[in-house]
């Protein structure tokens, strides 16, 4: 509970290896997070090169901080065993459903979170990288992935240079519902939480509106962001309609 209490993203790292053997054993550690049915839908892609990195870096919108870490990782929805079993049965994957998108999507953030948790056990720390799935497409080319796998996330990770402060998170009960959901109550602690998000950012000298989180969410999803998202999984081997 106190590593979840404290997590901050990290993105400042030191000029420090982080060895094979701990990163294996971290990743050991987190594939036991659960997996729906057992099936275990995902790998994961270790990149260390600096090369590759910076590919992705401009892939994922130049993030500095995937070029600066030590290792970064991808943590990929994978249907090629699920597959491969079904082929040694006599049957056919076909064209999946939003179910088996979902299910292998989940798996992946499963062992992702697993991993960021495991990870700060031995010193680790760093954030999360949604933006691989800006260009799907063009990443799994970097990452050499085959049909029937995509990059769900990454994850950048390393040895802590700098430590920022903690972003405040929306009130416990605004999101905790009792028995049902109570959606009377949601008006007030969104406005709680544009105060409290505002005043987290001027106190570290940034500019932000009154509105500060309202305002931030309707700027990322109006218009529609990655809006070919879907047609581009599709040819990656998930089809989610």
């Amino acid at each position: 509970m106190d590593v979840l209490l404290n997590r901050v993203s990290v993105r400042k790292y030191r000029d420090e290896p982080v060895s094979d053997e701990v990163l294996d054993a971290v990743l050991q550690a987190s594939f036991r997070a659960p997996t729906s049915s057992n099936i275990q839908a995902y790998s994961v892609i270790v990149v260390r090169d600096p090369a590759t990195k910076e590919k992705i870096a401009a892939a994922a919108g130049n993030q500095q901080h995937i070029i600066d870490c030590p290792v970064w990782i991808g943590f990929c929805a994978d249907l090629t065993r699920i597959e491969h079993a079904m082929q040694r049965n006599d049957h056919k994957l076909g064209t999946n459903n939003l179910e088996m998108g979902l299910v292998s999507s989940i798996d992946a953030s499963l062992v992702g979170m697993s991993t960021y948790l495991a990870a700060d056990s031995v010193g680790l720390k760093g954030v999360m990288i949604g933006a691989v799935r800006n260009k799907p497409d063009e990443v799994a080319a970097i990452l050499g992935l085959p049909s029937r796998v995509y990059c769900v996330f990454g994850l950048c990770l390393g040895y802590v240079d700098e430590v920022p402060n903690q972003k405040p998170r929306m009130d416990f009960n605004a999101i905790v519902h009792r028995e049902q959901f109570d959606a009377d109550k949601m008006s007030d602690f969104v406005k709680q939480y544009d105060d409290a998000l505002a005043a987290h950012y001027r106190g570290e000298g940034r500019t932000t509106n009154d509105n500060s989180w309202t305002n931030e969410v309707d700027a990322k999803f109006s218009p529609q962001p990655r809006a070919t998202l879907r047609e581009t999984l599709a040819r990656l081997g998930f089809d989610f309609a």
